[in-house]
């Protein structure tokens, strides 16, 4: 595969229009189409129909592109530009950074390891017998319920019912897959039938179809069991391209990783990557989907460690990635170009995309940990990411 080439830059002014429009024409050969609306031609307001009410404009974001990024995904190898949606200076070129090092490696190698949608309802009984009974019940009809499940969807599909109990109230984890589509609305359309029947059957006294509302929030439970789409990518960085491109070691990354988890231990929190959100909610605002998923996103684990001939280890593992290349705002002006651009527009790109998500997490990661280590993250911010106020302080 024939390498993409580096990402051009002007020494003189980076942003004039002649270097925006280098980058753009990039941008396009990448993609193998036009990219109109990044460059500016405006989006129809029908395109927002069932995205919004009251529409009165769209709102503009500066977007860059990171990379190239070099990942082996369950779709084969391949190497993208990865559009990066913010108004964060410094981002861009730090999840660059860290895809040379990745580069570097030879690229990532990221899979999806789980898939399936959770939903949550809960039913309430007047004692733990009638809760009892109707866990058994609830067991005993999956197929059942997987046919109900079948009359409302053609994508998606029940694949699991697991019951808890507390006190009176039954707990149900309806686990769904969705194809290419994040698939919220259709996993809440489902549980809702199959909570509605089985109180119906069981003579619960209340339902509700959010019991246990994991939607948009960090979880324990989704850190744990995975919701959505679960991802690891791993990467082995030589100790010679750490020292040229990023002037640390892998004995000092794998020392301030120690630091780190001893402070998110204190912490209690459930992300221990280091700058997840930053990226994805970046890649996602580009992308069409719904950012709000980034509490569950941006949760997960970094680990590296010294290999046998002292290079560095390092991997990112994201259970709970919320995502879909179809629905939603995915398909439509900006959102599909960058898409597009990633070679992941529409069906059979969901799990290429997560993926591509997980390798660009891993990136990010080692880039800030090196900076730390090399103590130039404060300079790199003074450089490239303040935006000064007209009388310059």
């Amino acid at each position: 595969m024939a390498g993409l080439p580096r990402i051009p830059r002007s020494r003189d002014d980076d942003l004039a229009p002649a270097a925006v429009a280098e980058r753009l024409q990039l941008a396009e050969r990448a993609a193998g189409r036009a990219l109109e609306h990044l460059a500016g031609r405006p989006v129809p307001p029908e395109s927002a129909r069932g995205n919004i009410e009251n529409l009165i404009g769209f709102v503009q974001v500066p977007l860059g592109l990171a990379g190239p990024l070099a990942v082996d995904t369950s779709a084969g190898p391949r190497e993208v530009y990865v559009p990066m949606a913010t108004n964060e200076g410094a981002l861009v070129a730090s999840y660059s950074r860290g895809m040379r090092l990745v580069a570097a490696g030879g690229g990532a190698k990221a899979r999806v390891v789980r898939e399936g949608l959770t939903q949550h309802p809960m039913l309430v009984y007047e004692g733990l017998e009638q809760a009892l009974a109707a866990v058994a019940l609830a067991r005993a009809s999956f197929e059942e319920f997987a046919r109900l499940v079948a009359t409302t969807t053609r994508h998606g599909k029940l694949v699991r019912v697991e019951t808890d109990v507390l006190g009176c109230r039954l707990l149900l984890r309806l686990v769904f897959t969705t194809g290419d589509a994040i698939g919220i609305n259709m996993a809440a359309r489902a549980a809702e039938l199959v909570s509605a029947e089985l109180a119906r059957r069981t003579g619960a006294l209340e339902r509700y179809v959010h019991g246990q509302d994991v939607e948009k929030r960090a979880n324990a439970r989704a850190a744990i069991e995975g919701r959505g789409r679960s991802v690891v990518a791993e990467v082995t960085v030589p100790r010679a391209a750490l020292a040229e491109l990023a002037r640390v070691t892998p004995e000092q990354l794998v020392a301030i990783q120690a630091t780190y988890r001893a402070g998110f231990a204190q912490l209690g929190t459930q992300n221990w990557l280091v700058q997840a959100a930053n990226g994805l909610a970046a890649v996602l605002l580009a992308c069409g989907q719904d950012v709000a998923y980034l509490t569950e996103c941006a949760q997960g684990q970094l680990d590296f460690r010294v290999t046998r001939d002292g290079d560095l280890y390092a991997s990112a593992t994201l259970p709970s990635l919320l995502v879909g290349t179809v629905g939603g705002g995915s398909q439509k002006g900006t959102a599909a170009e960058c898409l597009a651009l990633l070679g992941c527009l529409g069906n059979g790109h969901a799990n290429t995309f997560a993926e591509i998500l997980g390798a660009t997490v891993l990136a990010g990661d080692l880039s800030l940990m090196a900076s730390f280590c090399s103590l130039e993250f404060v300079a790199a911010h003074e450089r490239l990411g303040r935006n000064r106020p007209v009388d310059g302080r």
